[in-house]
């Protein structure tokens, strides 16, 4: 007998869009009522399982952790809803966590690349310049159709924040990227580095806090997504308190960063940029947040299904992941309420459904 699990609520297979009678056979789902009773009947609202766009399993503050410890913030973002993880850079290889039922499907970008002593110790692969291209190869190569590059990070000699790597060689290791068949995000905090990467033919900016009105028709035009992690942003005035002392310029930045924070991603939806939700778990951020991060993009300003869209829908299909369609991948989440007119329900799901295999 084939594994029935029958969905009897409302089930958004888009923002606006509702239909009834879905089911789970063996783990793939169909609209098609099946001739195999149900051996469970589960009850709410149906979204496809949420999109983590940045999140780092198998990172901790100090660099990579153990398999344990993976597990654990594996199991922490499943409960949450998290069914798709685009690892945004972890110094530990996760491979092995492909490919099953028992782990969010996981999109890996290898370790993150960043200049020599310009970033978190042990978390990235440091080069130089002349080795960047070479660098953005091996991880194009070792991941799954991404590169993380550090655009940007506090330059010990300016006392601010300041691009990683000269603009020439940026554009030459996008390019590498590319011909490998891979995309490329950036970390990007300051504005100038944001005019970089756009010159580069960047596929994505993580956090684009310097986000300014110049900046806008190019993203849009570009097609370039953000990340805007706004969880993780809200650490930047304990970041600004500890490093005041030494670097009271970057301190200063970063509030002002911090300050504009919501305005910034209200005015990117407003010009039409693509948002996707992202919650930088694995280093400060602890794992299963999502619904902090959808809540976030929702209070900065948008709208409650565009909000839900940015970890759902067009989130999924960015990354080349099922939605809610016939023969999908069993992956959902289910909701007491109308999440678009009650939004606080996604940070109570009723059920969590990965691969046809109930969660909770």
């Amino acid at each position: 007998m084939p594994e029935v699990i029958e969905f009897s609520g409302p089930v958004l297979t888009g923002p606006e869009t509702v239909q009834h009678g879905l089911w789970s056979v063996d783990g793939r789902l169909t609209f098609s009522r099946p001739s195999a009773p149900p051996g469970r009947i589960l009850d709410g609202w149906v979204l496809p399982g949420f999109a983590d766009a940045h999140c780092h399993i198998g990172l901790g503050p100090g660099g990579p952790v153990d398999a344990r410890t993976a597990v654990e913030q594996a199991q922490a973002d499943l409960n949450a809803g998290t069914l798709l993880v685009r690892d945004a850079g972890s110094p530990a290889d996760t491979r092995w966590m492909q490919g099953g039922r028992d782990f969010p499907v996981l999109i890996r970008s290898g370790r993150h690349i960043a200049r020599t002593r310009r970033y978190l110790r042990g978390f990235a692969e440091e080069v130089e310049p002349d080795a960047l291209v070479e660098a953005v190869r091996k991880q194009a190569r070792d991941g799954d159709g991404w590169v993380k590059l550090l655009g940007d990070w506090i330059d010990r000699g300016i006392g601010d924040l300041a691009p990683s790597f000269p603009a020439a060689v940026v554009r030459n290791a996008v390019q590498a990227a590319h011909d490998e068949g891979a995309r490329v995000t950036a970390h990007c905090f300051a504005e100038d580095t944001l005019d970089q990467m756009l010159d580069a033919g960047i596929d994505c900016i993580e956090h684009a806090t310097g986000l300014l009105p110049r900046h806008l028709p190019r993203f849009a035009e570009q097609g370039v997504p953000i990340v805007p992690t706004l969880i993780n942003i809200a650490t930047f005035p304990d970041i600004a308190a500890q490093a005041e002392p030494k670097f009271p310029r970057y301190a200063a930045h970063m509030l002002e960063l911090w300050e504009r924070r919501a305005e910034r991603v209200a005015e990117a939806h407003e010009a039409g940029v693509r948002i996707f939700a992202g919650t930088d778990a694995g280093s400060v951020i602890r794992h299963g947040r999502i619904a902090d991060e959808i809540l976030a993009l929702h209070a900065a300003g948008l709208p409650m299904a565009a909000a839900l869209d940015a970890a759902c829908w067009s989130a999924r299909t960015w990354l080349g992941a099922d939605n809610l369609a016939e023969g999908a991948r069993a992956d959902v989440v289910l909701c007491r309420e109308d999440p678009r007119a009650v939004p606080e329900t996604i940070g109570a799901l009723a059920h969590v459904v990965l691969g046809g295999r109930i969660i909770r």
